[in-house]
């Protein structure tokens, strides 16, 4: 199964990865490979994960504290946001009620 990033999500993976390089090269390819073998586990497994709200799954990254928040849709696995640990929990909402409209 394939995955899409959400466009915002897209930004807050790209903006992670770039605030763990400015710290460190390594440590923001380290944050790069976690996400994406994170992605790759749910890819493997979606239906493992657990439901959040609604539809809304959530994978833990095992490094960082970070949370990949999914949906599963009929052709692809849609990645709604790349989520701090410590952000407010509900401010990807909107991203998924655009979407689904």
């Amino acid at each position: 199964m394939k995955y899409v990033f959400h466009p915002e999500a897209l930004i807050e993976f790209s903006e992670a990865t770039i605030y763990y390089s400015e710290k460190n090269p390594k440590l923001g390819l380290a944050f790069y490979t976690e996400v994406e073998n994170t992605i790759h586990r749910i890819i493997e497994s979606p239906e493992l994960f657990r439901i959040i709200e609604e539809d809304i799954r959530r994978c833990l990254t095992r490094r960082f504290p970070y949370g990949i928040l999914y949906t599963i849709e009929e052709a692809y696995i849609l990645i709604v946001a790349v989520m701090h640990g410590s952000r407010e929990p509900s401010y990807w909402k909107h991203r998924v009620k655009k979407d689904k409209a």
